[in-house]
């Protein structure tokens, strides 16, 4: 029965980080976006995130947080969640899953722990902004 299930490869769509200015700290924070790259919107998007790791010899791992976007219009990015300067340091998780063209798609996006800092930012030319893809 699984194996007649079939769920396309997710392409051109991304969890990215964004540093941008944070009104309530007073100073630039990363931020998690759910990056829409192509030409049709999705419907029904659902991103769950959590973080884990080695802090200090000592495992560590947050809570599971839900999101959920009725639908994210073509080529941009929607605001998932702030990335405390806490959870930069271990490895952060993003499952996604939404449907586009009636189609179910599901990918697990990660940021390896001290992986968000400014010198891996790259271009997103898309939305015209500076930040770091999910791998």
């Amino acid at each position: 029965m699984k194996k007649d299930i079939i769920i396309p490869e997710v392409e051109n769509v991304y969890v990215v980080a964004i540093k941008e200015w944070n009104e309530d700290f007073g100073e630039n924070s990363w931020y998690a976006y759910l990056l829409n790259d192509t030409s049709e919107k999705l419907e029904m998007a659902m991103v769950v995130s959590n973080a884990s790791g080695v802090l200090n010899n000592e495992e560590r791992k947050t809570g599971y947080f839900r999101h959920a976007f009725n639908e994210v219009a073509p080529e941009t990015a929607i605001k998932i969640e702030l990335l405390e300067n806490n959870v930069l340091q271990l490895n952060n998780h993003f499952m996604l899953t939404y449907f586009l063209n009636g189609k179910l798609y599901d990918k697990n996006f990660t940021f390896e722990a001290n992986t968000i800092k400014d010198e891996n930012t790259t271009e997103l030319n898309t939305i015209n902004r500076i930040g770091i893809i999910g791998k």
